[in-house]
């Protein structure tokens, strides 16, 4: 479709695993095709014959491409994902799942085992803070926090 936003994650060589580990996570999500790449342009990619070069796969309706581009890349804070939870089932489901082998963070981020940036978030998180007479103290609440307590941003 014309118009349409893919995100294109670079990976060293993990853009198989990383789809499969996505796709695991979230229930409206699967793969949908994988290219390798051939003989054409080995002095460029440097790639065997047969490598995966990119996954696209699907999440909840939006479609990535995860690309096998070489080391050359890697992933930073500056771009991440946010997953809104109207639970806090759905918060320790995501939590704890994409933070497998990763790093876990301040006020809801972690990093994935591949260096991906996530935001786990309730999502009523934004009218709570919306609220002048409750802006504070959610705040206060959450900056304490590493995952996301919905009860405990409820009761600030």
């Amino acid at each position: 479709m014309t118009g349409q936003i893919t995100p294109c994650l670079w990976f060293n060589n993990q853009a198989e695993d990383a789809a499969k580990f996505y796709t695991s996570i979230f229930k409206n999500s699967k793969i949908e095709s994988m290219t390798r790449y051939g003989k054409e342009g080995f002095e460029i990619h440097g790639q065997k014959e047969g490598t995966v070069l990119t996954v696209q796969f699907a999440i909840n309706g939006q479609t990535f491409t995860a690309l096998n581009g070489g080391p050359l890349f890697k992933f930073n804070e500056a771009i991440s994902f946010q997953v809104l939870c109207d639970t806090q089932e759905e918060i320790d489901h995501y939590w704890m799942r994409l933070s497998e082998g990763g790093e876990k963070g301040q006020c809801g981020w972690l990093k994935d085992k591949f260096g991906v940036s996530w935001q786990i978030v309730p999502a009523i998180l934004s009218k709570l803070l919306s609220d002048p007479s409750r802006s504070e103290k959610v705040t206060k609440a959450f900056l304490q926090m590493k995952k996301f307590n919905i009860e405990k941003l409820m009761e600030a």
